[in-house]
Formats: C-alpha cells, structure tokens, sequence
C-alpha cells in the first residue's frame, strides 16, 4: 500500500516538473499626448507616442460606435419614439390573386403550434399601407409608420398570411417572395444614425403549417428571405403518378454509386399511385410566417469597436492623425498591448478632445 502511493506522489512531482513555466508578458512603455485639446471640425487631430513599438495599437476615436466605454456592448432606449417598416417583394409562377396579406399583433402569446393558436391573437390587417410585388422584379414596399400599431411596453409581432383556394378551379397559387424586411426605430442616434430594431434575419420568422404531414406548403426562410408558396395541386397528370418514370427504376444509374450518373442526394422511393379520393389533393388551407416577439422599447446595437492602427509587423508608430466631422467632446482612447502564448499586457490612454464648428 505504502508502494502505492510513493507511487502516486512521486509520478505528481514529476509531472508538476515538466510543467511548462508560465512566460511573463512586457507591459508596453506606452503614452500618447495631443498637440492641442481643441480643434475644429475638419481639422485633423495629430497625437503624439510614446512606446509606438508596442505589438499592436488600436484606436477609439469616442465618436457613435467608436467610443471605448461601449466596447462590450450598447443598448439604444427608442421607447416612444415609433417605427417604421419596409420590404420588398416579388411574385411569379400561379395565377391565383389576393394570396398574401400582412399582420401586425401585440398580444399573440409566442404559441406556434398551430393556425388557430396564431389567430388567437388580435392581428391587425396592415397590407394596404404597403406596395406588393407584381411581378419577378423585386418592388419597395414603401417606409411606411407602423407607430400607431405600438403598445408601450409590449412586444409587437409581424406575420404573412398566405391563403390557397382550391387550385382545380382557382389556377395554380403563387410563389411570394419577400427579402429587406427593415424594422426602424424613428428615433436618430446622435441625429444621425440610423436604428434597426429588426432586419431580414433578425425578425426570425417560423411558418406555421397545419397541413405540413398530409399537403405540405412550399414555403421556407432563410437569412435574406422569406418565400410564400402553396401546397402542390396533387393530380394524376403529375410524373409522380407515372408507373413509367424512370425515378421509379431501382436499376436507373442515378442510384448506382458506380455509374458516373450517380446522385448521392437522391433517394429511392418506390411508386405511389395517385389516391383520387384523397382529400389533400386539392384543399382550401392557410398557413402563416410569423416573427418572433420584437422589443420595441431598448435595441442591442453591438459592441462599438475600435481602429487598429499597428500590427505585429508595422513599424514604430509615434504619431496618428484623426479627424473629427463634427462638433463636439470626445474621448479619444488608445489600447496598446503586449503579449505572448500565456498572457497579454495592455496599457490604456485617454485624452479628451474638444471639436468646434
């Protein structure tokens, strides 16, 4: 037992032995002066260095999205300022009319499971305030206010309705597609910046499909679109009715991972005669794109980031030019660092900036 653990110890110490000693990282020698502390607008600021041959050197001019203090985030407070709302849309395939509408809702409980949980809540038909697509050329829907849809202190949600009638008798329904949807807040950052609530990707919507199992609709998201489609018209004119079409064929090459026509994406599926008496053929069916819950009241804009004005392998900085636009107080902020595989040394300089007109 005693063997055991002189056994144990000993491996211990020897493995605390070929630990590897942590490298002690050079704090920069750094600082940074300014030839003056007011300037005017336009006028370029020149900054003295001191310790330029640091490893690498970045910037924070203090400005909107440039500033130090928000380097690990910023959230703008746009309560009461109202929105306003824009997309783009296209259409092609089809011939059915008045498919597509668009619903905005305060109260909609966050419930996907199913159409009727979606049209329990109170939507408001905002379609008309709104250009839509006529055609395959992509038309701007307009920036239109949606402030008066706002409930303080709710989130809001937007949803596309897409209808299908029966296409035996209404023509075959259409194929939507919308892209650009831009949420902005009315309220300008430092009167000039403008303020996304939501875009394209970020207003996350989800297509809520009854149907999904028995006649699926064709819609789908992506990032940077939202395509609206019906159910395919289930007929026995389709080739997927066709006992004669070669995708049948279990010895069609598409299948054979030794024939130079193989498909590796392709599946066999065996013949499925067409069910006349199947009440999915050709339903009469809705289905929804609906966003996720929108705050209207604070927006994440990200972390503000800083310039990198030396690297590595640049030489010795010992001045830097910056110009300011407009008038104002800023906090201009200069990160220089050292470091090696275990640490990293930084050494942070302020100096306050006064722009006039």
């Amino acid at each position: 037992m005693k063997l055991k653990i002189y056994s144990i110890l000993a491996a211990a110490l020897i493995m605390a032995s070929c630990e590897k000693p942590t490298i002690e990282a050079e704090a920069p020698v750094f600082d940074v002066t300014a030839e003056k502390t007011t300037y005017k607008a336009g006028e370029p600021v020149k900054f003295m260095i001191t310790g330029g041959e640091a490893q690498t050197i970045s910037f924070y001019s203090g400005e909107l999205k440039k500033d130090y203090a928000s380097r690990t985030g910023r959230v703008a407070d746009v309560a009461g300022a109202g929105a306003t709302l824009a997309f783009s849309s296209s259409v092609q395939l089809g011939t059915q009319a008045n498919q597509v509408t668009l619903h905005a809702s305060t109260n909609f409980n966050g419930d996907y499971s199913s159409v009727a949980k979606v049209k329990a809540a109170t939507w408001v038909d905002i379609t008309k305030r709104f250009k839509l697509g006529t055609g395959t050329a992509f038309l701007a829907s307009g920036i239109v206010d949606v402030s008066d849809l706002i409930v303080a202190g709710k989130p809001i949600y937007f949803a596309f309705r897409y209808n299908t009638k029966k296409q035996s008798t209404n023509g075959i329904a259409r194929q939507w597609f919308i892209q650009t949807f831009t949420l902005n807040s009315k309220k300008l950052l430092d009167n000039s910046l403008t303020v996304t609530i939501a875009d394209q990707a970020g207003t996350g919507f989800r297509i809520v499909d009854d149907l999904k199992d028995k006649a699926p609709a064709l819609s789908s998201i992506t990032a940077t679109r939202l395509t609206l489609q019906g159910n395919t018209y289930l007929h026995a004119g389709l080739p997927q009715f066709n006992p004669a079409n070669p995708i049948f064929d279990p010895k069609n090459p598409i299948y054979d991972p030794q024939d130079p026509a193989y498909q590796p994406t392709t599946i066999f599926k065996p013949f499925v005669p067409f069910d006349p008496a199947s009440p999915y053929n050709d339903p009469e069916s809705e289905h929804w794109a609906v966003s996720k819950a929108i705050s209207i009241d604070k927006v994440d804009l990200g972390p503000d980031w800083s310039t990198a004005i030396k690297g590595l392998t640049n030489p010795v900085l010992t001045q830097y030019r910056y110009t300011y636009s407009k008038a104002g107080t800023y906090k201009a902020t200069f990160v220089a660092a050292n470091g090696n595989i275990d640490q990293q040394k930084v050494v942070t300089k302020e100096i306050t900036i006064t722009i006039t007109p």
